[in-house]
């Protein structure tokens, strides 16, 4: 089995609405993040993501957890996430491969999901949600 490990951000905004990213000749929403490089820590990788794909800098107010997941765009591997909960810093925008990106509400049922975003993301949201 082969195995892509990566770091993935949970932001949500005030409204508690969770903010996906589809990267391009994709169709599945998923966190902001991505695969971490050789020796580089998962903390390191979510700012250099965050930074790359949506242009903000960020503060990695908790770590989630380590989890296993299907991957959403390569069959037969699996996905080793670190995830991390994020406050942006600026607004979120558009760059590097990201075709589109929305906020989502946590019960979402129209937007096709990335397996860790519908598994392990939005019920971590539903738990731990910010009264």
């Amino acid at each position: 089995m082969k195995i892509i490990t990566v770091a993935a951000a949970v932001i949500l905004n005030e409204q508690n609405q969770l903010l996906l990213v589809r990267k391009q000749n994709t169709q599945a929403f998923m966190q902001v993040g991505g695969k971490l490089e050789v020796d580089e820590a998962p903390e390191v990788t979510m700012q250099r993501e965050i930074l790359e794909e949506i242009g903000c800098e960020c503060e990695l107010t908790q770590f989630i957890g380590q989890f296993e997941t299907a991957a959403a765009n390569e069959p037969d591997h699996v996905l080793v996430s670190y995830v991390y909960a994020v406050e942006l810093k600026q607004a979120p925008k558009i760059a590097a491969e990201i075709a589109e990106m929305k906020w989502i509400e946590l019960n979402d049922q129209s937007t096709l999901l990335a397996p860790l975003t519908k598994e392990i993301v939005i019920p971590w949201c539903q738990q731990n949600r910010v009264s």
